[in-house]
């Protein structure tokens, strides 16, 4: 189940990659919802939207432990 919340969050930010602040307050609702190991894999996700849509880099700072 929890997996199924991983993927589910992928899908969603990929959905709201278009705009920075629906997307930082997605990655703000993952970071209470995912488990520890989650919210790493999230990261490495993350990072690579990033690359694809670098105004999506001012979500980065709600990964910080």
């Amino acid at each position: 189940m929890a997996r199924a919340m991983l993927e589910y969050t992928k899908t969603v930010l990929n959905k709201v990659s278009f705009d920075a602040t629906l997307f930082c307050r997605e990655v703000q609702k993952a970071v209470t919802r995912l488990l520890p190991y989650e919210i790493e894999e999230l990261k490495i996700y993350i990072h690579s939207l990033v690359l694809q849509n670098p105004e999506l880099d001012r979500c980065l700072i709600y990964l910080k432990p």
